[in-house]
C-alpha cells in the first residue's frame, strides 16, 4: 500500500471514529440535571450546531424535549425544520444568551432566555421545563415543555 493511500486510509478512520464518538456524547437526560441546566444545555448545543456532527445542537435539543413536546414538534427530521425555520433559526450559532428563572411550580419552572444572534440581534423567549412525572429512563427528569416565539428586543449596536 502507498504512502498516500495509507494516509487516507487512516484519516477516514479517524473521521468515522470520531463521528461515532461525537454522537455517542450527546448527553441524555438524568434526574441530576437540574432545570437550569437543562435550558443551558440546549442552548449551549444550539450556539455550536454543527460541532462534532451536522445538527448535533439540534439533536442535543430534540433530547431534553418532554414527549409531549415531542408529540406536537416531531419526530425529529419536522423538529430540525421547525429550529431552522423563521421562527427559530436565530438560536442555531448565536453568539450569546442568559438565561433567568422569573417563575415556578413544584414540577415546573419558566425562564426568560435573551439571545443574541449572529446578526447581532437580541430576541426574548419564554423557556418552560417540567419534571416528568411518567414511569421509565425519563422519570423525575426535567424537560422542556416550552419555548416561545421569540420577541425581538433590538440590536446590540
Amino acid at each position: 500500500m502507498s504512502k498516500k493511500l495509507l494516509t487516507v486510509f487512516k484519516f477516514l478512520i479517524f473521521f468515522f471514529v470520531s463521528i461515532s464518538i461525537s454522537k455517542a456524547e450527546l448527553l441524555k437526560p438524568n434526574s441530576q440535571i437540574n432545570p437550569s441546566e437543562v435550558v443551558k444545555i440546549q442552548l449551549k448545543s444550539l450556539q455550536k450546531n454543527n460541532d462534532g456532527f451536522e445538527d448535533s445542537g439540534i439533536e442535543q435539543t430534540w433530547n431534553f424535549a418532554h414527549p409531549n413536546n415531542k408529540k406536537a414538534t416531531g419526530p425529529l427530521e419536522k423538529f430540525k425544520r421547525m429550529i431552522k425555520g423563521n421562527n427559530y433559526k436565530m438560536m442555531i450559532n448565536h453568539l450569546s444568551h442568559t438565561v433567568t428563572q422569573v417563575t415556578s411550580g413544584d414540577d415546573w419552572v419558566q425562564f426568560e432566555v435573551i439571545l443574541l444572534d449572529k446578526e447581532k440581534i437580541y430576541h426574548k423567549f419564554n423557556w418552560q421545563v417540567e419534571k416528568y412525572t411518567g414511569d421509565g429512563p425519563l422519570k423525575n427528569c426535567w424537560l422542556t415543555t416550552m419555548v416561545s416565539s421569540p420577541e425581538p428586543l433590538g440590536s446590540s449596536i
